[in-house]
């Protein structure tokens, strides 16, 4: 078998012999112990990108709040499942979930004294009856250790039921299968519907043990007869006997049994528990290592958490075989030595989490954009909101556009540029929900009793037309690119020069009153998407200028910056998604997060070097509570990195990153073309946070940007901080 280490290796992870994985903390984000938003992190087992999450579920049915499965304030485990999200607002997957036990339990007590993890490797005692969970995984498979305290009638209970929230999303399950297969394997499947339509996930389970009966059960009903079980509510108690230790190993696949089975062969085909463990870590070593830096250590630990969170997801969906399910779910199949990825949290991750990817890995950033043109063959334009294959419709924008945009102008290899043309063409002129494009180019805007979070649309529609504008102009295209650099425009038609606020239009044109720049929308029903007009004043990041004529110059523009930095009114109603608050500054949601960036665009880069210095040390740390919101896929995490080495994509197609304060002492990016990019800083005392003097291979910078050419040519960022602002 090739290593997975080495299929890690082949699409762009230098290998290292740092051990990087001993400043990484999974439950870091894991839940907030003093209420409000957690990071819904989790702590199992995976490796950088896998299909399978092996992590405990702490809750009977995990909901929007306990997104990931687990919260650190729980103290009951219900089961161990394969599948999960890391750090998303809402729950899904949480499929093929194993409990062991010896008198017939379906949960236990446990506590965080008796519980272990790192990047691999998860552990527990099961307090109630002493058993001790082991767990770890390889990209496709996963291998769970059960150690029994009693030797006695030790049991594991196999559980399709077991999902996030039954009715969420109009969660149901269609159908489902367990099969004994031999005298030491199951398998089975599911179907079912929730936040992703219609999933089908495959499983292939072989025991280390003979099971010596099997009893399934229909919801309540146990069936004792036969060796497959098809139903809507099910599970099977495996009965192994007197035995001391139980380890199992479970394949998964979206497209079938077989393949599940074939998953797993090709990855785990031995017993060896620690083996597994230690490839796991050296691929987590691999993948850290891609950026070697030198901090103090707590903050050692808050960086390398969040590379190691911004490597969780995207995820693998094509099996060994190169096989995976299309979005019309028809059978994919994809050529040798490429892969299939889903999960796209897209709203979040085309600001920080796809730039940083462009950086470290352009094999499998063209990998990601590759498997959304998929999707766009598949389904007609590109995706959303991908999630197994699907798309779950979740947010605003076309914010695959700017990811696949971006990707292409800067050169990475491996996608086709006129495909690529075709996708965001196509996904910009074929009406799709939240995107009515006659109703966009009729008026010039969103009206909002035609489409509602009208404003936030308008704006982020903007954004990803004047990235579209960009490709056409890249590929010679000069009639599309008038057409959407005029329609980039659009935001214009909403900013009412009286209040100095972008807001909402009825359809003839007038302005929707009464208007409050303080009350938030969520996520309908309100001109404004999980946030409110102060926090979406700033979103014209393709064009700063503009926005600062607008706001009156560069003196009115730092005026707005200050008034918004400062304005903590008490905010009758404010959103779930708003937290992680300086003023109205909420750096718990994505739409703040370019704009603490923004003062350098108007001379005063010593208050964005504050600001971001104090976003960083109080908005992170390395407890549960470690985010000061949900880390949506690596997107809270990617702004802690790119912060923490100095610079932000703050116009992320735009090629381009704006200067802040670098909280590394040092820095080495290894570029997957070999060459090297480092950041040497200058401090004498942590309050050392102004810049001084910058310099790029040499040379002083000609403006407090640097360019996604400059990182990748490889060279010498040289910085030099003081404890007072440079006039």
């Amino acid at each position: 078998m090739k290593p997975i280490f080495a299929i890690l290796a082949a699409v762009g992870f230098a290998a290292s012999a740092a051990n990087y994985t001993q400043y990484v903390d999974p439950f870091i984000g894991t839940g907030a112990v003093d209420g409000g938003l957690t990071g819904n992190t989790y702590p199992g087992a995976t490796v950088p990108f896998g299909m399978v999450q092996l992590s405990p579920d702490t809750h009977f049915d995990p909901y929007w709040y306990k997104a990931s499965g687990y919260h650190y304030t729980d103290s009951v485990i219900y089961g161990f499942s394969h599948t999960r999200l890391s750090g998303t607002g809402a729950c899904d997957l949480i499929d093929v979930t194993f409990f062991p036990t010896v008198s017939n339990l379906r949960k236990s007590a446990f506590t965080h004294h008796n519980e272990e993890a790192r990047p691999g490797y998860y552990a527990v005692m099961l307090d109630d009856e002493l058993i001790r969970v082991e767990l770890t995984t390889t990209l496709r498979a996963g291998m769970q250790r059960y150690t029994f305290s009693e030797a006695e009638n030790c049991k594991v209970v196999v559980d399709m039921d077991h999902s996030a929230t039954k009715g969420d999303w109009g969660r149901q399950i269609l159908n489902s299968q367990i099969r004994q297969v031999s005298p030491t394997a199951i398998s089975g499947y599911r179907i079912i519907t929730g936040w992703a339509k219609i999933r089908k996930v495959c499983f292939y389970t072989e025991f280390s043990d003979t099971i010596r009966s099997i009893k399934f059960f229909d919801g309540n009903r146990a069936v004792s007869d036969g060796d497959v079980i098809n139903g809507r509510q099910l599970s099977a108690v495996l009965d192994f006997g007197s035995v001391e230790r139980v380890t199992c190993r479970t394949g998964i696949s979206p497209v079938s049994v077989e393949n599940a089975r074939l998953n797993l062969h090709t990855e785990m085909p031995t017993w060896n528990f620690e083996e597994y463990v230690s490839r796991a870590d050296t691929q987590w070593n691999e993948a850290l290592s891609q950026i070697e830096v030198q901090l103090d250590s707590e903050r050692m630990t808050t960086f390398y958490t969040a590379l190691y969170h911004t490597m969780i997801q995207p995820n693998l969906f094509s099996d060994v075989n190169g096989q995976y399910m299309t979005a019309d779910y028809s059978l994919g199949q994809k050529p040798e030595g490429k892969a299939e990825y889903t999960t796209f949290s897209l709203w979040d991750t085309y600001r920080a989490a796809h730039p940083l990817y462009t950086i470290l890995s352009p094999t499998l950033t063209a990998d990601f954009v590759n498997s959304m043109l998929d999707h766009y063959d598949a389904y007609g334009y590109l995706p959303i909101w991908q999630l197994w294959g699907q798309d779950n419709y979740c947010m605003i924008g076309n914010h695959a556009i700017p990811v696949v945009v971006d990707a292409v102008l800067k050169g990475v290899p491996g996608i086709d540029p006129q495909r690529a043309w075709e996708a965001v063409k196509t996904t910009s002129t074929t009406s799709h929900p939240n995107s009515p494009w006659d109703v966009w180019e009729k008026y010039g805007y969103m009206p909002e009793p035609i489409q509602t979070q009208s404003v936030s649309i308008t704006l982020e529609i903007a954004f990803d037309d004047w990235c579209v504008a960009q490709l056409a102009q890249h590929l010679g295209y000069e009639e599309d690119y008038q057409r959407f650099i005029a329609r980039s425009e659009y935001y214009n038609n909403l900013y009412n020069h009286d209040t100095h606020f972008f807001q909402s239009k009825d359809e003839h044109g007038q302005w929707i009153e009464p208007f409050d720049p303080l009350r938030h929308g969520a996520n309908g029903g309100n001109p404004f998407t999980e946030g409110n007009a102060w926090q979406y004043y700033w979103y014209v990041p393709h064009n700063i200028a503009r926005l600062v004529e607008l706001t009156g110059g560069n003196k009115a523009f730092e005026k707005k910056l200050d008034d918004f930095f400062a304005t903590e009114a008490e905010l009758e109603y404010k959103n779930d998604n708003v937290s992680g608050c300086i003023g109205q500054y909420a750096h718990g949601n994505e739409p703040s997060h370019h704009v603490a960036y923004l003062y350098n665009y108007v001379g005063r880069p010593d208050k964005t070097q504050s600001l971001v210095n104090r976003i960083m040390h109080e908005m992170y740390n390395n407890s549960s509570s470690g985010y000061a919101g949900n880390d949506d896929c690596g997107e809270m995490s990617s702004w802690y990195i790119f912060s923490a080495l100095g610079f932000y994509p703050v116009n992320p197609a735009s090629g381009e990153y704006a200067i802040g304060t670098p909280a590394v002492d040092s820095a080495v990016i290894n570029l997957e073309n070999g060459k090297k990019f480092e950041i040497s800083v200058k401090r004498r005392t942590p309050t050392d946070i102004y810049i001084k003097k910058i310099t790029l291979n040499g040379k002083p910078l000609k403006s407090l940007t640097l360019s996604h050419s400059d990182i990748m040519a490889g060279g010498m960022l040289e910085v030099e901080l003081s404890s007072k602002p440079k006039k």
